[in-house]
């Protein structure tokens, strides 16, 4: 029901999607969805915890202690999660307005989080003199928004593999925050940007 219910609000939008298309995408009857859940909102609240807390798993995963490495690894990861899981992470982000406010409230928690793990390794780095920048709530602001725009582009049968446009994105990640003249040399570097 989630997988037919992620799949109904991504060709069709939140709004425009009804439990009918729902039901038809599992193979289900109309009143089989309120058997599962209370109601379409419900469908997209669960998306949405779910989603975030993948994408929040993502980020945990890294385990490197060397900031530099730490902030490269939970990038390509970030945005890979974000292209493999593309149809998902779509509506989780561009969904979230349809949440009622209790719904909304407890998944701005998870996004919370899933921010101040990209602030403490963006902070970690400065401390450690390994980038340098001056506003570390616009870069965390930046590099949550370049891998989470992943999903509303990337197509599974483009140039670019999920793993590539990790590269690419661990790569332009530490550009943007290491001070100029640094070469950031921990991830190879991605073919030219055609995305």
């Amino acid at each position: 029901m989630l997988i037919a219910a992620t799949q109904a609000f991504a060709d069709k939008g939140y709004h425009a999607t009804t439990t009918r298309d729902i039901s038809s995408l599992a193979g289900m009857s109309p009143a089989a969805v309120y058997i599962h859940y209370r109601s379409k909102e419900d469908l997209l609240f669960q998306i949405s915890l779910i989603g975030h807390e993948l994408s929040l798993g993502v980020l945990d995963a890294v385990r490197e202690t060397d900031p530099v490495e730490r902030t490269a690894r939970a990038v390509a990861s970030f945005a890979r999660w974000h292209a493999e899981f593309h149809t998902t992470a779509r509506v989780v982000q561009y969904e979230l307005g349809a949440l009622s406010p209790e719904h909304h409230a407890e998944v701005v928690l998870l996004r919370r989080r899933i921010e101040a793990r990209v602030r403490d390794m963006i902070s970690a780095g400065v401390r450690s003199g390994a980038f340098d920048v001056p506003d570390v709530g616009g870069a965390v602001l930046a590099v949550l928004s370049l891998c989470i725009d992943v999903a509303r582009w990337y197509r599974p049968d483009g140039r670019r593999t999920p793993e590539e446009i990790g590269e690419l994105y661990a790569d332009l990640v530490l550009r943007m925050l290491r001070p100029a003249g640094d070469e950031p040399g921990t991830v190879p570097s991605a073919p030219s940007p055609d995305l």
